[in-house]
């Protein structure tokens, strides 16, 4: 009988922690760095690829992900030396999906086409904004001509480029927001990732708006038009909303994001990275060290791993149900209970049904357009 795992399948993440500047809207695990030994930081993940490889034999990787920080700030010659030793340790799919987070500052063609030479397939580039006046309030440390220079090679490289907007930022309107989302489609290859600004604790934005210094964020109802105009908009110009905050043309799909949403196995190398990994029978919640120097050492003598956590049933069917219900196509009910050892709760989707907020057919279940406006309720409800 298969393992859970496999219905979403199994990608490897890899981490790279350093930027060139860092943005104040960011919680993600990102260091500035004066300079960085790059031949050691190779060794280390190499290292780091033969461990995980010796726990995992046999298993198909579907999609390999770079993420940071800014891998784009990476060696090629790094990028060549991983990708290698993962073809090395590990069958692959046919159509494996190999994605590098990309910065537009950092972007030129030489190493962009360096990094298509060592196997790299999909470039996911953080523009952010359309405008020069927001990019540098989002802290972003190039201009929109540079964007735009940048994605022009990342085009004439890839044939599948995505990129990132933040909407809901300061003094911008509804109006504002469907301007520059209609040039950002005009613009777009095949996918699009469209993110309601979030002010999170511990970032430089989430001091500025605990003291009342983050002025002219949109309030909630404007929050709620942009988001409702991005689903019309992105709908017209034939993109499908199969995320909450990802849409694309039919097939392009992010394979990578998609395996952890379908609640697949995944190794996490690098700087603070997570994983999720099914070793005999038992699921766990792996963690790498945070730190970078820390890290390193770690990686240097063996094992860069903070720490293992195994993951109960139900735990896992919790995590399952919070990353399926992103999705538009939703969760198989059978796969929850075969999880949690129990079906969902009859009461609560029969009355979540009642308001709209979700759609069942067979042993589907889904969010609406409501619904997923109202995702964490919905989840709470379901989770009672």
């Amino acid at each position: 009988m298969p393992e859970d795992w496999e219905a979403g399948g199994f990608g490897i993440y890899l981490h790279w922690p350093f930027c060139q500047a860092k943005c104040p809207y960011c919680d993600f695990n990102s260091h500035v760095a004066r300079s960085v030994d790059e031949p050691r930081w190779r060794a280390a993940f190499l290292s780091e690829i033969d461990r995980h490889a010796a726990e995992t034999p046999g298993r198909v990787v579907k999609s390999i992900f770079f993420g940071g920080g800014t891998p784009s700030l990476m060696d090629p010659e790094t990028v060549a030396a991983i990708l290698d030793r993962i073809r090395l340790r590990w069958p692959q799919a046919n159509d494996l999906e190999v994605t590098l987070e990309a910065n537009p500052g950092s972007v030129e063609s030489g190493r962009f086409r360096a990094y298509f030479d060592a196997g790299v397939s999909r470039v996911s580039m953080g523009m952010q904004a359309m405008n020069d006046r927001d990019l540098q309030r989002l802290g972003r440390i190039h201009t929109v001509k540079e964007a735009m220079d940048a994605f022009d090679i990342a085009k004439s490289v890839f044939q599948r480029v995505s990129f990132d907007l933040i909407y809901a930022r300061q003094d911008q309107s509804v109006a504002d927001w469907r301007a520059e989302l209609s040039q950002a489609l005009d613009l777009a290859v095949d996918h699009l990732s469209l993110y309601q600004l979030t002010i999170e604790d511990g970032t430089a934005f989430g001091d500025r708006y605990r003291l009342g210094k983050l002025r002219g964020l949109p309030d909630e109802d404007a929050a709620a038009a942009m988001y409702d105009a991005t689903q019309e908009l992105t709908a017209a110009a034939g993109y499908h909303a199969y995320e909450v905050s990802n849409h694309c043309r039919p097939g392009a799909e992010s394979r990578h994001n998609s395996l952890y949403w379908r609640y697949g196995d995944y190794v996490g190398i690098g700087p603070g990275a997570h994983g999720r990994l099914t070793l005999d029978g038992q699921r766990q919640a792996t963690e790498a060290i945070r730190m970078p120097n820390a890290w390193l050492e770690a990686a240097d003598v063996g094992n860069g791993d903070k720490g293992r956590t195994p993951l109960s049933r139900e735990d896992q069917a919790t995590e399952f149900l919070l990353m399926g219900l992103r999705l538009a196509d939703g969760i198989d009910l059978t796969r929850y209970e075969n999880l949690a050892q129990h079906p969902l709760n009859p009461d609560a989707v029969d009355h979540l049904q009642d308001m709209g907020m979700i759609e069942t057919s067979g042993q589907r279940l889904w969010t609406t357009d409501r619904g997923r406006l109202l995702l964490n309720t919905v989840i709470a409800t379901l989770l009672e």
